[in-house]
């Protein structure tokens, strides 16, 4: 499958169409777009807060659950944070994509941008 890459309108693959899309997903304040209140996640309004074990616990949670209810092209089998010295954030996906395994982390909050 070919895809279109929303910034360029370039085609791409099928899994940098599911990278673009689960960042859109994750990035996406709830309630933020019209007609499909329900769509984006909790990650925006959570990850600008202390990132103790429930706010991670919080996150991976939200994630899985978003991921599930908005990309059904994916099953994820491991939902991991990892945060770098200057403070940016990604949430590093595991699981598989029409029986194609695959691991790809997406940046969630800009460690520069701080």
């Amino acid at each position: 499958m070919i895809a279109m890459n929303a910034s360029t309108g370039a085609s791409m693959l099928l899994l940098d169409h599911i990278r673009q899309s689960v960042r859109d997903i994750l990035m996406t304040p709830l309630g933020t777009r019209i007609q499909r209140r329900s769509y984006g996640s909790e990650v925006p309004e959570l990850i600008d807060q202390p990132l103790v074990g429930a706010t991670i616990l919080r996150l991976y949670a939200a994630v899985a659950y978003r991921l599930a209810l908005w990309e059904p092209r994916i099953t994820l089998s491991s939902v991991m944070l990892n945060q770098d010295a200057a403070g940016g954030v990604s949430i590093i996906l595991e699981g598989a994509s029409n029986g194609s395994a695959f691991n790809f982390a997406v940046m969630v909050r800009d460690g520069a941008a701080q």
